[in-house]
């Protein structure tokens, strides 16, 4: 695919003003303090993933509302001190699949917790199994604008949530040292990290990799491939409600998070990328508050730099932490 964005110089510096609300902060302060009123805790059980070399739990935590939602827990075997933990987003579509997929990071020595998205988990991968008992109004195939009428019912408001949450319990693990908790996901995945790193107290690291959900009204002029182009068939029909609907996603834009972030990040962008357009990638790291790093891609379209960038961010988290357990 042809580049088709800003030249790398001129993303350097691009530096756009978004659309935020002036109630963005009372609006998920409110959100979370209501979520997190359900005094429940999470439910960690043993699980016979027939691997060998590590411990993995199948966990029940409470999101959103109260809602149960589903995640992985993996350590590595007979972990008895607290290790540095990364909980980790999921992309579009997929669900939390099954826990021999995800033993990268337990294999370097951290713990390591996925958390299944929502509704989704029937797109691709191995399936997931957590539910969104929430119903919405009109919206074109997907969830980019499932609840789009208003910002309390849209459909990110509870993922977000529950990404939060899903931090709020990791840390009562007893294998979890709760000072040293990251957050990493690609696509969608590096968008919800966004929101937790924005959204939660106390993170070292954020790891959002080709991260989707940024500068919305960018990235829907700019690119007709899904999931962004499921607003513009959306506002193709309903083509009075364009206002109404940027207002709503103003609420969850990856911009604004990364305004608000305090953790240092390690981006990832392919300039080729046609799904998430490299310069909504750059107007989330140059606006994010604490130091941020950003790892380019020239030649590669939504997949990224995938395994190498991996060993990448290894580097880059052993630095950060300091000397991590292995």
């Amino acid at each position: 695919m042809p580049r088709f964005d800003l030249c790398l110089e001129e993303l350097r510096s691009y530096n756009p003003t978004v659309r935020e609300p002036e109630d963005f902060d009372a609006f998920w302060a409110a959100t979370l303090k209501e979520s997190r009123s359900v005094d429940r805790s999470p439910v960690v059980v043993p699980y016979d993933a027939l691997l060998t070399g590590f411990d993995v739990f199948d966990v029940e935590f409470p999101g959103f509302a109260g809602d149960p939602v589903k995640a992985w827990f993996i350590v590595p075997a007979g972990t008895s001190s607290k290790l540095p933990t990364i909980v980790e987003f999921n992309g579009y579509g997929g669900g939390r699949g099954l826990p021999q997929e995800r033993l990268v990071w337990p294999a370097a020595g951290y713990a390591y917790f996925f958390m299944d998205t929502r509704g989704q988990g029937s797109a691709w991968g191995s399936g997931g199994e957590t539910a969104d008992p929430f119903g919405a109004g009109p919206a074109s195939p997907g969830f980019m604008t499932k609840g789009i009428e208003h910002p309390s019912s849209y459909y990110y408001r509870r993922v977000f949530t529950d990404a939060v949450r899903a931090i709020d319990a990791v840390r009562t693990f007893e294998q979890v040292d709760s000072e040293r908790i990251s957050v990493a996901g690609a696509s969608q995945g590096g968008g919800i990290a966004l929101a937790a790193a924005g959204l939660a107290e106390g993170l070292v690291a954020v790891m959002p990799d080709v991260p989707f959900l940024c500068h919305f009204e960018r990235a829907v002029a700019m690119t007709d491939a899904d999931p962004y182009n499921e607003i513009v068939r959306y506002l193709s029909v309903h083509r009075h409600l364009a206002d109404r609907a940027f207002h709503t996603l103003s609420y969850f834009d990856g911009v604004s998070f990364a305004a608000r972030s305090s953790a240092p990040s390690l981006f990832s962008v392919g300039l080729l990328d046609p799904v998430c357009p490299p310069s909504t990638v750059f107007a989330a790291h140059n606006n994010y508050k604490a130091p941020s790093n950003i790892e380019v891609y020239p030649y590669n379209e939504h997949e990224g730099g995938q395994a190498h960038h991996w060993r990448k961010q290894a580097t880059w988290l052993a630095e950060t932490l300091g000397n991590v357990a292995r």
